[in-house]
């Protein structure tokens, strides 16, 4: 095995805790005295079951969620929810309210309007940079429900406030920024997450839905998209992915030890302000394109003035100080630090310090 020892910006699959791995490669191919690997393991048999249930007792401990929500955990990931979430709200009126500030949330938009009317709360554009102020949104007040997405990977944007929808249903995608800050649950009717940001392996989705939103799916909605069907089996309907909520559970447990979502929230706030700061106090040679009030946290994305010639050599740099990932998306460009969860302020501090070092020896 490689003893090089990497920092790991990626926006996803991103990093997990090496604590975790560790727990996880002990675990592998014996979980606790049953004899065989959890990946083996009868999704049916007691061992699992108690996986299963620990892991939404502690997910509902983080994020302090009600007995009048279900957790479930899904498959299909965040493309999968797109869908999901449309064929079991859509059908209260038919419209669904949509605020489109980024690659994630126009994807799910175009996947609603497949399952009823979409409103673009938001004149289109093709220039991510900010979310405008509440004032100018087109809300539909028959809506079946508003969605957003928290957190936009891509373009670096997130919400720095919860929407107030006017008590119409809100629902938030937050793979990405879900147990980075504290929010209060109940002002939303659905949450979800895919795994793979800040919470386990990809394929797995958390979704918290609020109990008074099920039971009206769409007929066209299938069995293991049927958030009532989910919650009735306890997301056991057919064979889940047992690895990917066992891994689950181990990072619940592993957040809870480091002092829950308060302490990563205090981290986030740490970690992106030394890469904004980076940035700021470069005089230009460094640029971010978000608004400072809607930067995001978690995914930070910024470019070289000078251009994409210096951007290359940036990375290439960066790799050879083993920071692999750094690359911008494919459409916008430029580099991109995550800084998830299992991202530690050092290796933050790590990135800042090379990105003055660079900015020295290339002015």
């Amino acid at each position: 095995m490689s003893s090089k020892k990497v920092i790991n910006f990626g926006a996803g699959p991103g990093k997990l805790p090496e604590e975790v791995m560790l727990e996880v490669q002990r675990e592998f191919v014996e979980y606790g005295d049953s004899g065989i690997s959890v990946v083996e393991m009868s999704h049916r048999s007691q061992e699992y079951e108690a996986i299963n249930n620990s892991a939404q007792r502690l997910i509902r401990e983080l994020l302090d969620i009600p007995d009048t929500y279900s957790v479930m955990f899904m498959q299909g990931g965040g493309t999968g929810l797109f869908c999901a979430v449309a064929m079991n709200l859509m059908s209260r009126s038919g419209k669904a309210d949509y605020i489109v500030t980024g690659s994630w949330s126009a994807k799910a938009a175009k996947e609603a309007a497949k399952y009823g009317s979409v409103n673009l709360v938001l004149p289109k554009t093709d220039s991510y940079v900010d979310v405008p102020p509440q004032s100018s949104w087109n809300l539909d007040p028959e809506a079946s429900y508003v969605y957003y997405c928290d957190n936009e990977t891509v373009h670096g944007l997130e919400f720095p406030d919860i929407p107030d929808t006017k008590g119409v249903p809100l629902v938030a995608d937050m793979s990405s920024n879900i147990l980075t800050r504290p929010f209060d649950i109940t002002k939303f009717g659905v949450v979800f997450a895919g795994a793979q940001k800040n919470i386990g392996p990809s394929g797995t989705v958390l979704v918290i839905v609020r109990r008074d939103l099920l039971g009206s799916p769409l007929p066209v909605t299938p069995l293991v998209w049927d958030f009532s069907v989910m919650t009735k089996d306890n997301s056991l309907h057919n064979t889940p992915p047992t690895f990917g909520v066992f891994v689950m559970l181990r990072v619940f447990e592993w957040i809870k030890r480091q002092g829950g979502v308060q302490e990563m929230a205090a981290r986030s706030a740490k970690k992106s302000s030394l890469i904004y700061n980076a940035i700021q106090q470069s005089a230009g040679f460094y640029l971010c394109p978000v608004k400072p009030r809607a930067r995001s946290r978690v995914n930070i994305p910024f470019r070289i003035a000078a251009g994409a010639e210096l951007e290359a050599k940036f990375l290439s740099e960066a790799k050879k100080r083993n920071m692999i990932q750094l690359k911008g998306h494919r459409l916008v460009g430029g580099i991109r630090a995550s800084l998830y969860n299992a991202v530690t302020v050092e290796e933050a501090q790590t990135l800042a310090d090379f990105m003055k070092e660079f900015q020295k020896a290339n002015s």
